[in-house]
């Protein structure tokens, strides 16, 4: 049932049913049926509405609407709303599909509310604390992730996925004269050849804590002496991607008319320019054909392409080229309090957005495990299964004072393609083994789980003194 995906590209092209009817050489009404979902499309329908709206197929399968609808129950899930019952599921579902721009407008909506929330919340602890405090310094603070939320829907929205980039990335490749093995030095030497910029890798106290700084009048790149071969290089590629690739950067960001405020154009342009840099180090078509040769063995590619474990993780959910695509993975990246720093829904798990993810899930144990990836079959309360890997990443101390940073990587992708990983080998991959998980606690129905750490919405929930079971949170009437 496709008929929202079919209704929003006729009307985005500006043609009315009978018009494109017409050119799909059927009946108005059958029309008309297939855009309310009364009709499904068939294969060959589907292919000549691919041709008319000059499209790729795949753009049929991209779950938009799943995320959108993730998104709308965990917002729906909050407190707020518990006054006038939870929202059906086919009600948001329904507003997911039919209307896009209304579903993405509720989010950014209760996004902006939550941003004031805390901020409030932070400004009344600070006077609490101190009142003599810089107030105008705590607002600034707590409203500065706001850009960040609309960078992270603008990866979202292409796929993490950018081919302008991609083929910028490429043609560095040619005009630098690069090889494989030696990255560092050839990018070193075309920055200097090509832009009259010097690299230097300086001790840590002169860098006072910075890893990179350019200096555009000194022309000179300067490098911290802590940063590992790998790290190196991407900060190099970095610099270089916004040197070579300058006025790309700007178009692509510029496609969103949604990045208004400067710090969220910057933002972008930082990020696009690290994806132009993991292409440099990790070019798409050697690294997806490795990939594959090698089932996604992540520590064989880390080898090949003298990659870090996170880098080759972040570069696994960008292989998306139509013609040539990869496994399509969900990224999510925590820290040892359980805060998510970055996440990727490259596949059709969608992690949450506003609370943190699901206990369950063995990214937490991988802080317990250093240096083993940890496998796990999971499955979601609607019977959706994945199978996750993670493993825990420490970034190294820039001295005695800065203790290293530790933190934990996942990959999750449908169970449907675990037999293309090494890590599906000697797993049970049924449902019987797998590890009930939920999208977070005030989505997740599941009243039965030790870790829950919130009643989930539209649930009447009363204390019960005389059972204790797995939850403390029990239905009301159910003796427990």
């Amino acid at each position: 049932m496709l008929g929202h995906k079919v209704r929003r590209l006729r009307r985005e092209s500006g043609i009315s049913q009978t018009q494109l009817a017409e050119q799909l050489e059927i009946s108005p009404s059958y029309l008309n049926l297939i855009e309310h979902n009364q009709r499904p499309v068939s294969a060959d329908l589907l292919i000549r509405i691919a041709r008319v709206f000059d499209v790729d197929l795949q753009t049929f399968a991209e779950d938009v609407e799943g995320r959108l609808a993730a998104d709308l129950r965990e917002v729906f899930a909050d407190p707020l709303f518990e006054g006038g019952g939870p929202a059906p599921a086919q009600e948001i579902r329904d507003l997911a599909a039919n209307a896009p721009t209304v579903a993405q407008a509720v989010i950014d909506l209760y996004r902006a509310f939550r941003e004031a929330r805390d901020d409030l919340r932070t400004l009344a602890e600070r006077i609490a604390a101190d009142r003599g405090g810089d107030l105008a310094s705590v607002r600034g603070a707590a409203t500065d992730a706001f850009p960040i939320d609309r960078v992270h829907d603008f990866f979202q929205a292409h796929a993490n996925h950018f081919p302008a980039v991609e083929e910028a990335a490429e043609a560095l490749w040619r005009e630098a004269e690069l090889e494989q093995g030696d990255l560092y030095r050839g990018l070193a030497s075309f920055l200097q050849r090509m832009h009259g910029v010097r690299v230097r890798v300086m001790p840590h106290d002169v860098m006072q804590g910075a890893l990179r700084r350019y200096d555009p009048h000194g022309r000179r790149l300067l490098l911290n002496e802590m940063l590992p071969g790998p790290s190196r290089t991407f900060h190099l590629a970095h610099q270089v991607a916004l040197l070579y690739a300058s006025g790309l950067l700007d178009r692509v960001a510029a496609e969103d008319g949604k990045l208004q405020t400067d710090a969220a154009r910057r933002l972008c342009r930082i990020g696009l320019a690290n994806y132009l840099a993991g292409a440099v180090m990790m070019p798409y078509e050697a690294f997806i054909r490795a990939a594959q040769s090698v089932r996604y063995d992540i520590a064989v590619l880390q080898r090949r392409f003298d990659a870090s474990f996170e880098q080759v993780c972040h570069r696994l959910t960008s292989l998306q080229r139509p013609g040539l695509r990869g496994v399509p993975f969900s990224f999510l990246r925590v820290d040892k309090a359980g805060n998510i720093s970055k996440r990727h829904s490259g596949g059709s798990l969608h992690f949450a957005r506003f609370d943190s993810a699901c206990p369950r899930l063995n990214i937490y144990d991988a802080f317990r495990f250093p240096g083993v990836v940890r496998t796990q079959v999971a499955i979601l309360p609607d019977g959706a299964t994945y199978l996750c890997i993670a493993r825990d990443v420490v970034r190294a101390a820039s001295g005695h004072r800065d203790p290293p940073q530790h933190l934990a990587i996942g990959l999750a992708c449908d169970i449907a393609y675990a037999p293309q990983l090494v890590y599906a080998d000697g797993i049970d991959l049924g449902h019987g083994a797998a590890t009930p998980v939920g999208p977070t606690c005030r989505v997740c129905e599941r009243l039965d789980c030790a870790q829950r750490a919130f009643p989930p919405i539209g649930q009447r929930l009363v204390p019960n003194e005389h059972v204790r079971g797995q939850s403390s949170y029990v239905r009301s009437g159910n003796g427990g």
